[in-house]
């Protein structure tokens, strides 16, 4: 690892906790009165897990854009995997607006599905070519396949 590369790291890291930080500002307006009130299944996490869960995601979403950015000039499939993972931030931070800031779960149905849907495609793509990159995302798949289902079984429930 070269000396350059470590701005590169802390930059991923900042952005990720800045669309973090964003996304739990929003969260808190709705996550102690609202959402208490929403009909959920026995089987939903309960709150005290979600913030380590994410810190541990977030921190290996950065190290993969980290590694994507790092081999960029020598990969198109790199290149194309890190343009889809900006996507997929994007995604991830407009779903705590749209499921907490405008209290919709449908609307948040719609973007946790999006967002499964580009993060699997980053899976497939990265199982391609950096197979310890796509162990590091897998989790990431997997807690937002999960909380896909979350969304939906609240979002059926309140229908």
């Amino acid at each position: 690892m070269t000396n350059r590369s470590w701005p590169a790291l802390i930059g991923f890291i900042v952005l990720v906790a800045a669309v973090s930080a964003l996304g739990g500002a929003i969260t808190t307006t709705s996550v102690g009165t609202w959402y208490q009130t929403l009909d959920k299944p026995s089987w939903t996490p309960p709150g005290w897990l979600f913030g380590p869960v994410w810190t541990l995601l977030y921190a290996m979403m950065s190290v993969v854009a980290w590694r994507l950015w790092r081999v960029r000039g020598e990969s198109s499939a790199a290149r194309a995997t890190l343009a889809l993972w900006f996507g997929q931030l994007a995604l991830n931070g407009a779903w705590s607006f749209l499921f907490f800031g405008l209290r919709s779960p449908a609307a948040g149905l719609v973007d946790i599905a999006a967002l499964l849907g580009v993060i699997l495609w980053i899976q497939v793509r990265l199982a391609r070519f950096d197979r310890m990159l796509a162990l590091l995302w897998s989790p990431y798949v997997v807690w937002v396949g999960f909380a896909t289902a979350l969304n939906l079984s609240i979002w059926l429930r309140q229908s």
